[in-house]
């Protein structure tokens, strides 16, 4: 049997297609904005070497300890023939800004509920569906927080395509999603790819404040805004700093930008709505304060956890320093 065979299993192709028809139909019901399939056999190197050789993941050592794992998709499912790779879209209007005082501004993705949480039921009621699907196959998910590329199979699924900012585009939806995989031993008929719809276009890349996007679909973490305000634990250098503005958490400027999100839907999932002002807003002063108890009320549960107390404290001091051209005091 050869996993390059998409109907090897009995040689019935409307098997494939009434399995896949279960599996997206279940995934619509459970939430997702899409759901796609491709074949292990689609794995290749899309340039994920270079970037790590580079430099380009700054100091996110795991990627570079795992990388063989996120290239070779059997390491994390021993006998993986197909993934399902799902999308919730999380697009949602902010809360209005209070004026009462200094504010710094949180990524969209983070207003509400941390989405590693928020998804993990759905997505493993769709492994049980694949498994049900497919008696015998052996299923493991995956919601950005295990050694797999969501967004190379997000394209290889045939759910988007990969833009010049490196995130996968939705048509109808957008940038604004989050992704999570069913790796599977099931053999699943994969969809096509999504032709490439960037064009000519790259305003993502020339609206990027410090020229993170270093060549289409290249980002260099060194230079990013997002990955030195939620993932970098030491100082943020000037060159970046200066660029912030009033970002505390995060950056959303390559997704606003993108002409592909102008008509991006509103999200239907509640866990994604912005729980209260101080997600989307949050004062400066409890957090140059180091106000745990402020901080843990209203982030615990969401993903601005992710950058600790004392990087959003050494975040707020390079906002207000940028807003108030080094004031101490709070206006």
């Amino acid at each position: 049997m050869s996993i390059t065979d998409p109907f090897s299993n009995g040689g019935d192709p409307a098997f494939f297609a009434s399995g896949t028809e279960k599996i997206k139909a279940a995934a619509r019901g459970l939430g997702f904005d899409a759901c796609g399939i491709a074949s292990v056999a689609s794995e290749q190197d899309d340039g994920f070497n270079a970037w790590i050789d580079a430099g380009m993941h700054a100091d996110m050592s795991w990627m570079e300890r795992t990388r063989e794992v996120r290239q070779r998709i059997s390491l994390f499912l021993p006998g993986a023939r197909s993934v399902v790779m799902l999308a919730a879209n999380y697009f949602t209007d902010p809360p209005d800004k209070p004026e009462d005082t200094l504010r710094g501004r949180v990524s969209r993705y983070a207003w509400g509920r941390d989405y590693h949480r928020a998804m993990r039921r759905a997505v493993g009621k769709v492994a049980e569906v694949v498994d049900q699907v497919f008696p015998g196959s052996r299923s493991r998910i995956s919601i950005d927080s295990a050694p797999v590329r969501e967004r190379a199979w997000a394209a290889r699924a045939g759910i988007g395509w990969v833009a010049k900012n490196s995130l996968i585009i939705i048509p109808g939806v957008g940038s604004w999603c989050f992704l999570a995989a069913v790796v599977t031993t099931a053999e699943i008929q994969p969809d096509p790819p999504v032709p490439d719809r960037c064009g000519s276009c790259r305003a993502c890349m020339d609206a990027c404040p410090t020229g993170a996007i270093v060549a289409p679909r290249v980002v260099d973490s060194s230079r990013c805004v997002a990955y030195h305000t939620i993932e970098n634990r030491g100082a943020i250098p000037p060159e970046v700093a200066r660029f912030m503005g009033d970002m505390v958490f995060g950056c959303d400027i390559c997704q606003e930008v993108c002409p592909w999100n102008r008509r991006a839907p509103r999200s239907h999932i509640r866990d994604f709505l912005p729980r209260s002002e101080d997600t989307a807003w949050p004062p400066l002063a409890p957090l140059l304060a180091g106000s745990r108890d402020w901080f843990e009320a209203v982030f615990t549960g969401t993903p601005v956890r992710r950058a600790k107390l004392e990087g959003m404290r050494r975040n707020a001091e390079i906002v207000r320093n940028n807003l108030c051209g080094g004031a101490s005091d709070l206006p």
